[in-house]
C-alpha cells in the first residue's frame, strides 16, 4: 500500500517551561484533528515534540506536512512567556517544526492500536533523526523540510521545489502562517478574513508576502506527480 508517512520534529521544544509544553502539545492536537476531520489523516504526538502522520493517500504528504508546519509557526502561544532558554525558543518560532515526507509502502498500518511499519515511516523517520540537534551546544539548521522516497525520480524533481518552500516558510510570519494553513484546508480568502476577524485585503497581503502562489502549484504539482 502506497502511503505518506511524515515524521516531524517540534525544534526546539525542550527550551519552554512545562506550563509552554502543555500549551504547546493541546496546539499540535488540535491541528491533528484539523488534519483527521479534513483528510482523514491519522496523526499522533509522541513524547511531546515528535510527530508522526500517515495518509492512505500518498498524493496528500507535502499538504499535509506544510499544514502542520504552518500550524505550529501560527500558534497563539507567547512562546517568550514560557521559555526556560531565550537562545533555542527563538528557533521554535523562526521554524517550529522540522518535516520529513516519505512516499512509500506501508506493510502494516492499525489506526486502531496504533501499530505503523513500513518503508515510508522508516525512510521519514531516518530522515528526522539525522536532524536532531537535542542536547547539542550549537544549534545549526540548514533544512527543515525533506521529501524521501525510493522513487529517485520523485526524490530528483521535488528536491529544488521541497527546499524552496522550507525558505519561504522559514521566513514567514505567524500571521502569514495562519492564511497559508487556511488555504491548504481549502478555505477561500473571504471564509479566512471572516474567521480571523480582518479585512479580506489583509489576508490577501499576508498571502501575497509569503509566497502563496508558488507554495500551491508545488502542491499541485507534488499531488500531480505522486498520483
Amino acid at each position: 500500500m502506497l502511503t505518506a508517512a511524515i515524521s516531524g520534529d517540534i525544534v526546539a521544544y525542550t527550551s519552554l517551561n512545562q506550563e509552554g509544553r502543555q500549551q504547546l502539545e493541546s496546539q499540535v492536537r488540535h491541528l491533528f484533528s484539523d488534519l483527521e476531520k479534513a483528510f482523514s489523516a491519522y496523526c499522533r504526538l509522541i513524547k511531546g515534540d515528535y510527530i508522526e502522520c500517515i495518509s492512505e493517500k500518498p498524493e496528500l504528504g507535502l499538504r499535509l506536512g506544510l499544514l502542520l508546519k504552518t500550524g505550529l509557526k501560527a500558534t497563539e502561544i507567547d512562546i517568550d512567556k514560557y521559555t526556560e532558554d531565550s537562545t533555542r525558543s527563538k528557533y521554535l518560532k523562526e521554524i517550529g517544526l522540522r518535516i520529513s515526507i516519505g512516499v512509500g509502502n506501508l506493510d502494516e498500518f492499525d489506526r486502531e492500536t496504533g501499530r505503523v511499519d513500513g518503508e515510508a515511516i522508516f525512510l521519514s523517520g531516518r530522515e528526522i533523526a539525522n536532524q536532531k540537534t537535542f542536547n547539542k551546544d550549537r544549534i545549526v539548521i540548514k533544512n527543515s523540510l525533506f521529501f524521501v522516497s525510493e522513487n529517485e525520480k520523485w526524490e530528483n524533481q521535488m528536491s529544488p521545489v521541497i527546499d524552496l518552500i522550507d525558505v519561504l516558510l522559514n521566513k514567514a510570519t505567524g500571521k502569514q502562517c495562519q492564511v497559508v494553513y487556511f488555504k491548504l484546508l481549502g478555505m477561500s480568502e473571504k471564509e479566512i478574513s471572516k474567521k480571523l476577524g480582518v479585512a479580506q485585503s489583509v489576508v490577501n497581503q499576508h498571502s501575497t508576502s509569503v509566497g502563496w502562489n508558488a507554495i500551491e502549484k508545488a502542491v499541485i504539482y507534488f499531488e500531480n506527480l505522486i498520483q
